[in-house]
């Protein structure tokens, strides 16, 4: 310790350039960051959308084909279990009318279509086998699966899902603008972008065709007789849904009298083709001599946020093959840029779970502002110093940077759970510092000088802090070790925690000690240098005080 102390602004820059080391390995992407850990999941689901309106039997069929390539996919996998005579699938549940998983993690149809009961939503729902009884993963199955199922006819929207965390999108991209052409054309041209990227799949975008309908388009004939396309779509609805004529009371009920149209004569479009259209004067004349009618399909919804039409589109990752942050770093950094250039008036922003990203990041940084506050406050009131505090904090960053180390070497990402451990941590590595400051401040009132006091801390305090922290990572070691599925979300926090203390420790008997003698240095120096601009103002004002008796 006394070389080091000797050598302080080289072990002070030393220190510096470990922590831009260490901001590098995330700046550059060695050190991924993503929202939630990359945990193996126990189910994998396929959610299915068709047309609205697409019969009962036809989504029953899409299910078959959905749930014959899973039985096919569990034969496949059946050798890579690691006990004998189990079975890669638990269950396999099917759903029709309805997506309750999907519904659950924010993927679901349903919740845009109006709820449960509709004919052209299903799913398919994989439980597989223990984690620890498998040697396969939720991705390979979902891969599978998918390469056996093949496209759906007439589907909608086919999404797979295998993340364990998924309350967002990993993919969300808000196009808004004032066109709907617009924002359909632009919708189609990221989509084609974000199908080129690896690991993204399920691209989809929020644009639902509704049911199909009747389209009546108004001749100029029409406008001639006085007939109005509202008009003509009352009277084209008395004649096939009706019209109530009268109540009739039957009991304690009232029961409705609807007059229409005989059934044969409402069964096809012809029908309504050969229909006759009351004028205003009242006359009638014959349907298609005053409109035509066509089939069309309605918009499922309409989507508008500050007055303007709205798309999404959005997409899955694979994140072994991928990371979400990286591929919309890349997107905004092209084709988005180019979308709106292509296009005026048109704007995106990031929805999902980079929304939730941004809102939970935020609210993490603000609080471990407010943190870092009052552990300035609680220790400057003791010390009685402005200074001191900060030699306390200073191993703050070091316990950080074992952090990023720490997974780095782990081949682990950062996510919203390391971040925490992280919070955590910077109110355990301060404990040491301030053992080591006081200890020093408590020698200096003996009598002993900065740097004698600094040297001796490290020494005499060294077995203290050093049991500290081994045996706060050693509480840690069964959670490191843990491979359950409720472990997996849990073990970035006692990595950052357990490493960062471990790292922390070793910088504080080394790195604080140094500061705290650079920081009297300075004090020094600037005392002399005051005494010095003193003594040079006292000799310049000595001649003209002499000058001044003389006379």
């Amino acid at each position: 310790l006394t070389l080091f102390v000797s050598w302080r602004y080289t072990v002070a820059a030393t220190g510096v350039a470990m922590l831009i080391v260490t901001t590098a390995l995330v700046a550059t992407g060695r050190v991924k960051v993503r929202f939630f850990p990359n945990a193996e999941a126990d189910n994998v689901v396929a959610t299915l959308t068709m047309p609205q309106g697409t019969p009962y039997e036809t989504t029953a069929a899409a299910i078959d084909r959905l749930e014959l390539a899973a039985q096919t996919t569990a034969d496949e996998f059946k050798a890579d279990l690691k006990t004998e005579g189990g079975r890669p699938f638990r269950h396999i549940f099917s759903s029709l009318g309805a997506q309750p998983f999907g519904a659950s993690r924010g993927h679901s149809s349903s919740r845009r279509s109006g709820g449960s009961g509709l004919s052209h939503l299903a799913e398919v729902n994989i439980e597989l086998a223990p984690a620890q009884n498998r040697a396969f993963s939720g991705v390979q199955v979902l891969e599978r699966w998918r390469e056996l199922a093949g496209p759906i006819p007439d589907a909608v929207e086919l999404l797979y899902s295998s993340d364990l965390f998924a309350a967002a999108q990993p993919i969300d991209i808000e196009l808004s603008g004032p066109d709907l052409d617009q924002l359909r054309a632009a919708a189609d041209r990221l989509k084609a972008e974000l199908e080129n990227y690896p690991g993204v799949f399920d691209v989809a975008d929020s644009f639902r065709p509704g049911k199909v309908e009747l389209e009546l388009d108004i001749r100029p004939a029409a406008e001639a007789l006085g007939l109005s396309r509202r008009d003509l779509a009352r009277q084209v609805r008395q004649a096939f849904y009706g019209e109530e004529a009268q109540v009739i009371q039957r009991g304690r009920e009232d029961a409705s009298v609807y007059v229409r149209f005989p059934l044969s004569e409402r069964r096809s479009i012809g029908d309504v083709e050969n229909m006759r259209i009351r004028t205003p004067e009242g006359g009638e004349v014959p349907f298609s001599a005053v409109a035509s009618v066509r089939h069309g399909r309605s918009y499922e919804s309409i989507q508008r946020a500050e007055r303007r039409r709205t798309i999404n589109i959005t997409g899955e990752v694979d994140r072994q093959k991928a990371n979400p942050n990286e591929s919309l770093a890349s997107l905004e950094a092209g084709p988005l840029l180019r979308l709106e250039s292509d296009y005026p008036g048109l704007h995106y922003s990031l929805e999902g779970e980079q929304r939730e990203q941004r809102e939970t990041f935020g609210a993490l940084l603000r609080g471990l502002a407010v943190a870092l506050l009052v552990i300035y406050a609680l220790i400057a009131i003791p010390l009685a110093s402005y200074i001191q505090p900060l030699i306390v904090m200073s191993a703050i960053p070091f316990g950080i940077a074992g952090a990023v180390w720490a997974h780095y070497l782990l081949s682990m990402d950062l996510s919203f759970m390391s971040l925490l451990g992280i919070v955590a941590l910077v109110g355990v590595v301060v404990n040491d510092s301030l053992v080591l400051v006081d200890y020093v401040n408590r020698r200096r009132r003996e009598g002993a000088g900065t740097r004698e006091a600094a040297q001796n801390a490290g020494i005499d305090r060294f077995r203290a802090i050093l049991l500290t922290s081994l045996t706060t990572f050693a509480g840690l070691i069964p959670l490191l070790l843990e491979r359950s599925l409720q472990a997996q979300f849990l073990i970035p926090m006692a990595v950052s925690l357990g490493f960062g203390v471990l790292l922390a420790t070793g910088v504080s008997l080394v790195l604080v000690p140094c500061v705290y003698v650079i920081i009297d240095d300075a004090a020094l120096a600037i005392s002399r240098r005051r005494e010095r601009r003193i003594a040079a103002d006292s000799d310049g004002q000595e001649p003209g005080s002499s000058a001044a008796r003389s006379s």
